[in-house]
């Protein structure tokens, strides 16, 4: 007999942190994993809500478990694993079923999925927020149907995480992949706000001598200002900690060799071809690339020396800094989602993405409300330009010069602050120097030109100039 409202495939760290969280929500879920004690183990530590949960030993039973018109989500590693999931489930489900690919998946393959005439209803869901997030409220950021969306809302609205407002952080973004590529830019953007808090982490160690333990109350000083965030709320609680091993801080026996799952670099891939310039996640991308090559890092080291050197900064500089270059980094991300708005025609809606991240998701911030404001006030003009932001980097900027010369003197790397300054000043200046980069090209290749004076002339004279 059908009990459940919607199916759960993949009962990974994810994948069970969200079933329990749709159980605790009210919402009865048949759960499925190709490693069936996997199933029954997750079925038996569910306490309270082991009545609100079903466990299946074949995907047969998991379908047979469903209330018709049948939702299931799947939460299983990116790529082919999906397509052999769609592939096995397509004889089981009826034209008005629903299944939600709730994985990482490269919008592309989404839109793949979506345009390869699929016997059931297919939505591309990103869903931010880690184990936690996933247990206790996600943001969630889904790409479909309008009649889909529709139709799964109440759920997703219901397992969502809230903003202080009391909204629920879950949105529809557009057709087809649109869910997945709004993930795809927050988790960029996540890849350049933890480079940017590193590098003014390593400042504080290596520039001016800081132990971790007042590193840590300086964070958590600024997680009471306008940088209030997840991640600086986080970073204050890191540089506190201490190895249970050693004793000393967890920072300090840490190697610095970061991770990553290659969101980061779709972002920036995918920001070339939409001629959308992300400088500061590209930095934050190749940072960590950089910091996987650790025998040429020491090799490095040994030619040439230690690279950072003493710093004559104070804390509020530091700060000032940081959210200047937060501010212009959501710019960048947010500039890259209008140019896929109008590149791939999904309208997305920017103001309600930055209220979706506003809450549960790993980038969530206060500064995200003013952001949200200014987008509503006007989609389409860049934040730095939205009087709030301009007046906050008319503040804040003198600062992250400040911050960057000093740090790129002494020889500590900056790569996304300095990043940040950098497009920052190439936005503010009406006349640059492509026009002898346009010159160059129309010598060696007679691209043409434009001129100031809107004489029809497209070409230089340079035959004459030998």
């Amino acid at each position: 007999m059908a009990q459940s409202q919607v199916g759960l495939i993949g009962l990974g760290t994810m994948g069970a942190a969200l079933a329990l969280n749709i159980a605790e929500k009210g919402f009865p879920i048949a759960v499925w994993n190709r490693t069936t004690s996997v199933t029954h183990r997750f079925h038996r530590d569910a306490g309270a809500l082991s009545a609100q949960i079903t466990p299946a030993d074949t995907l047969e039973q998991l379908v047979a478990a469903i209330a018709a018109p049948r939702v299931v989500i799947l939460m299983v590693p990116a790529g082919q694993a999906v397509d052999d999931q769609l592939a096995a489930l397509a004889p089981l489900l009826d034209a008005g079923d629903l299944v939600i690919d709730a994985g990482n998946a490269d919008f592309h393959d989404t839109d793949r999925r979506s345009a390869a005439g699929l016997s059931f209803g297919f939505l591309g869901m990103g869903v931010s927020g880690g184990e936690e997030g996933a247990r206790h409220g996600p943001s969630i950021m889904a790409g479909g149907s309008e009649a889909d969306w529709q139709r799964i809302e109440p759920l997703l609205s219901a397992i969502a995480a809230r903003a202080e407002d009391g909204s629920p952080c879950a949105a529809r973004m557009g057709e087809s992949g649109a869910g997945h590529f709004v993930k795809m830019v927050h988790n960029g953007i996540e890849y350049a706000d933890m480079q940017m808090i590193a590098e003014i982490y390593g400042l504080m160690r290596d520039g001016m001598g800081l132990p971790a333990a007042a590193i840590s109350q300086v964070f958590a000083g600024w997680n009471d200002g306008p940088l209030q965030s997840y991640l600086v709320e986080i970073s204050a609680r890191v540089a506190e900690a201490a190895d249970p091993v050693t004793g000393q801080p967890i920072l300090d026996v840490i190697l610095d060799r970061a991770g990553q799952k290659g969101t980061g670099r779709w972002t920036v891939i995918e920001a070339q071809h939409l001629s959308a310039p992300v400088p500061v996640i590209d930095a934050a991308v190749m940072a960590r690339n950089v910091s996987a090559r650790l025998g040429e890092r020491e090799a490095g080291e040994d030619r040439f020396g230690a690279a950072p050197g003493p710093v004559r900064l104070d804390h509020a500089t530091l700060e000032a800094a940081l959210i200047a270059g937060k501010i212009l980094c959501y710019a960048q991300g947010f500039a890259m989602i209008a140019a896929a708005s109008e590149g791939f025609g999904w309208a997305l809606p920017l103001p309600r993405i930055a209220q979706v991240w506003r809450a549960g998701c790993i980038i969530r911030s206060a500064m995200l409300n003013d952001m949200a404001t200014a987008l509503d006030q006007h989609a389409d003009r860049n934040l730095v330009l939205a009087p709030h932001f301009a007046d906050l980097l008319d503040r804040t900027v003198p600062a992250l010069r400040q911050v960057v010369t000093a740090g790129l003197a002494a020889g500590n790397p900056l790569p996304a602050l300095a990043n940040g300054l950098i497009w920052f000043d190439m936005m503010r200046t009406a006349r640059g120097t492509a026009n002898m980069i346009q010159a160059q090209r129309d010598f060696f290749g007679a691209h043409g030109f434009q001129r100031l004076d809107g004489l029809d002339r497209p070409h230089g004279p340079w035959s004459s100039a030998g």
